[in-house]
């Protein structure tokens, strides 16, 4: 009996819990944009306005604000306010490498018209046998590949169960495996501590490398 109650109550966590996680999650990131409108002056906020607080709306605001950025900074005019305001940051010794080093992760990881963080890959990490899941930021880095002598592939290697944390490795073309899992279901294993395990559909050929060390 108490097996079963036990059984019963595992159960009913792995309902709520993921849900309850989830609410509070986005419950904390609409409050924390809903603070955006407090850079509206009191007379003209929602509440002043209306009478009542609408939650949400900061997200609102936020999403026009980002919107209306985008299709500033996509004309002549806008580049180029954008240019005199990063050339005033670059002014500021501390300022400009924070916003150097933020804006250009951003580009990478944001930009399509790269491969940074758009494959998986596994290596062998820490040692010969043991493999490591990672993402490709860069490819063969001119002065590494040219000291190297190889291929080079450019990865980040993510801690668990906190992927914003990690290493940076250079390793050969040969020795890395690219995996058919996108970079969504690899963070979900990372994350899960290899709980949450994607379902496989192969598209690309096994390694060669891996195929003869699996074959006795």
């Amino acid at each position: 009996m108490l097996i079963r109650m036990r059984r019963y109550m595992v159960a009913g966590l792995l309902v709520w819990l993921p849900i309850g996680a989830t609410i509070l999650i986005f419950s904390l990131l609409l409050d924390l944009m809903d603070r955006l409108l407090f850079l509206i002056p009191p007379s003209y906020r929602p509440e002043e306005l209306l009478g009542f607080r609408i939650p949400g709306l900061g997200a609102i605001l936020a999403l026009i604000v980002l919107i209306f950025t985008g299709m500033l900074v996509a004309n002549f005019l806008g580049r180029r306010l954008v240019h005199h305001y990063e050339k005033f940051l670059g002014r500021i010794p501390l300022v400009r490498s924070v916003y150097g080093s933020v804006k250009h992760f951003a580009e990478v990881v944001f930009s399509d018209s790269n491969s940074s963080f758009k494959k998986v890959l596994l290596i062998e990490y820490p040692r010969a046998g043991l493999y490591s899941l990672c993402f490709q930021t860069s490819e063969n880095p001119p002065e590494v590949q040219s000291r190297t002598g190889d291929g080079i592939v450019t990865v980040f290697l993510p801690t668990t169960p906190n992927p914003t944390s990690g290493f940076m490795l250079f390793v050969p073309r040969k020795s890395v495996n690219e995996l058919d899992m996108t970079v969504e279901e690899a963070l979900k294993m990372i994350i899960s501590l290899g709980v949450v395990v994607p379902h496989w559909h192969p598209t690309h050929p096994v390694n060669e490398v891996a195929a003869s060390k699996a074959s006795p």
